[in-house]
């Protein structure tokens, strides 16, 4: 592991990365990035604004969305920013009006907001097993809803990609996670159908571990498992940002809806995670 883990690109970095796609792939279409401020969400925001987007952010900290919207406009990307909290059905149905109402469409939605800590199950309170699955599955959920009713009513096609974590195997040290995730895809794939006829398409990016401040909120027993997987090293933000960038276009993925695309290394296939580092009792003896 050379790279910093807990580390990542600055925004002046992002604006110059290399991607794949031509730079109007979404000339005059709106996209909203929920939890826009942060490492992953940020990426995406600068790399739909270069691709022409008018990109909206919302957040819960109105000081770090300010930040977000300077520091993207000093690299020519224009950000809208909405104080919301995406677990707030109210205040979802007001963030989605004032996308409408300042930008006069909604193209693509990307639920990117999410959060987690890493705890022995039984040391999980109530309050905190809550916040996790209202995070990371209500608040998909509700903003999934929401836009879906607006397209539906104007008969508008969309698109939706949300950003999840490798299901179907255990995540120990993260069950609230591996809860509301497995939920979330579900939901995803089955929505992905019942909303098929009103042409909106959803997909989920299932994130490995990638190099970001974030990694931070782990525990030091975690890092060693941060590059266990068939490639043996972390992700990047671009590589979670482009494949948004990929799925969320009807220009790219016009036939592709109820997928789960894997920017995790292979970790889906082999590899293990151990948020609280790893237990004597899994340790095998070479």
């Amino acid at each position: 592991m050379t790279l910093d883990p807990y580390s990542s690109w600055t925004d002046s970095d992002l604006a110059s990365l290399p991607h794949g796609f031509k730079d109007d792939l979404y000339q005059d279409q709106v996209a909203l990035v929920t939890g826009g401020a942060g490492g992953i969400g940020r990426a995406i925001c600068m790399l739909l604004g270069r691709l022409g987007a008018r990109v909206v952010a919302c957040g819960r900290d109105q000081a770090k969305l300010e930040e977000l919207q300077e520091s993207l406009g000093r690299e020519g990307i224009d950000v809208l920013t909405v104080q919301a909290n995406v677990r707030e059905p109210e205040e979802v149905t007001d963030l989605v009006n004032t996308i409408w109402a300042e930008c006069g469409s909604l193209d693509l939605v990307v639920n990117n907001a999410g959060g987690q800590f890493a705890a022995p199950a039984m040391d999980i309170s109530p309050k905190g097993w809550a916040a996790v699955v209202e995070t990371n599955l209500y608040g998909p959920w509700f903003v999934m809803q929401k836009a879906a009713e607006s397209w539906i009513r104007k008969d508008y096609a969309g698109s939706i990609v949300n950003i999840g974590t490798i299901t179907g195997r255990a995540s120990v040290g993260i069950p609230h996670t591996a809860a509301a995730r497995a939920g979330a895809e579900g939901l995803s794939a089955s929505l992905s159908v019942e909303w098929a006829p009103h042409g909106i398409r959803i997909n989920t990016v299932a994130v490995g571990v990638v190099r970001s401040p974030g990694l931070v909120n782990y525990p030091k027993e975690a890092r060693s498992s941060f590059d266990h997987n068939p490639q043996r090293r972390l992700g990047d933000v671009q590589d979670v940002a482009q494949a948004v960038a990929f799925l969320g276009s009807s220009t790219t993925a016009s036939f592709v809806t109820g997928e789960t695309f894997h920017v995790a290394g292979g970790e889906q296939v082999w590899g293990e995670y151990w948020a609280l580092g790893k237990p004597n009792y899994f340790q095998v003896e070479e």
